[in-house]
């Protein structure tokens, strides 16, 4: 390694980090020094690599730099009041730690914060990346902020954007849902249904309703499939709402976000599950006699954290010209509102 360093004109340390590929070194300088060391016959040792590599893990990072955690929702307390923001704030802090940098949080909504003066702050602590997290009623972010999804790289977490459109990690919804049919099938269900606000759907871009389908058109008979049910908001006030729709739809599991519902079986007289099943999309801990799909939000906050950096490191700012997507998958949890998997008990 030190012939090659020297050989290229960089520090043996250099040689190491673009042999690994590190983007912390220059493309360019990166390229130049592979060539070398394959021209030198220089290869890597596989254990001392790993040893290496093992040593850094656990070795604690020094301080590399300080990333902005933007709260997006409509109360302030979000990041620890939330049934679902924490675990993504949870996993952001901990990838940030891993990594070396240091997360400074902030409001969105912050009163008589004009764009100059978001800008200033900043600057001034020398923020080099933005995780905005918490957008919960649409998938739009002000447009006055503009001018600091130019200035400095950023990445959404939960939701797609659309104004402006910046790269995102996400919970894949569309395989959440299918999978969840897939499940319910192997549990013996013959006619499941969905329960879900219409706002979600929106703001997810449809891909529970449209994994909830494709199970439908795969998986079950024409006369075995039922119409989802999108009028929770009415539901809230009148109850009857919903009743109806079961009686006309007759479905014995439901997948839904809403642990409301589980009240509002109950309430018809039916039993859970052996009446009617419940399938949780967004399975939490808080929760955990529900059956359903464990979204990991905590790693989609990692997630973006790491994307976060890599746009640092390649010095990538403003609003992309194609938004890049990483999608974690979700894992099921068994429970007890509704059939137990035969494996599991």
């Amino acid at each position: 390694m030190a012939e090659v360093a020297k050989a290229v004109g960089v520090s043996k340390n250099t040689v190491s980090l673009a042999l690994r590929g590190s983007p912390r070194v220059l493309a360019q300088t990166r390229a130049l020094i592979t060539q070398k060391a394959e021209e030198m016959g220089y290869r890597l040792n596989p254990t001392v690599a790993h040893l290496m590599a093992h040593l850094r893990q656990t070795r604690v990072p020094r301080y590399q730099a300080t990333l902005a955690i933007m709260n997006a929702y409509k109360k302030p307390d979000a990041f620890t009041k939330h049934a679902t923001i924490p675990s993504y704030v949870e996993g952001c802090r901990r990838r940030a730690s891993q990594l070396g940098y240091q997360l400074d949080a902030f409001w969105l909504y912050e009163p008589d914060m004009s764009v100059a003066r978001w800008r200033s702050i900043f600057l001034s602590r020398n923020i080099r990346g933005i995780i905005v997290v918490g957008l919960m009623q649409n998938n739009r972010l002000p447009a006055h902020m503009s001018q600091l999804w130019d200035e400095f790289p950023a990445v959404v977490t939960g939701v797609r954007t659309r104004a402006p459109a910046l790269s995102f990690a996400c919970s894949d919804h569309h395989a959440l849902a299918l999978e969840a049919f897939e499940r319910a099938i192997r549990l013996g269900y013959r006619r499941p249904a969905l329960v879900l606000d219409r706002v979600i759907d929106d703001l997810t871009e449809g891909r529970f309703t449209a994994g909830f389908l494709t199970g439908q058109s795969r998986l079950v008979s024409d006369a075995q499939k039922t119409l989802p049910f999108y009028d929770v908001a009415a539901a809230r006030v009148d109850p009857v709402v919903f009743s109806n729709w079961v009686k006309e739809n007759q479905p014995d599991v439901i997948f839904t976000l809403y642990h409301e519902v589980k009240r509002w079986v109950l309430d018809l007289g039916l039993r859970i599950p052996e009446d009617l099943g419940l399938i949780q999309y967004e399975w939490r801990a808080d929760h955990a006699d529900w059956s359903g799909m464990d979204q990991r939000n905590d790693l989609v906050g990692e997630a973006a954290v790491d994307m976060i950096i890599s746009m640092v490191h390649h010095n990538q700012r403003g609003i992309p010209p194609q938004a890049l997507a990483t999608m974690i998958g979700p894992r099921w949890v068994d429970g007890y509102t509704s059939r137990r998997d035969a494996i599991s008990g």
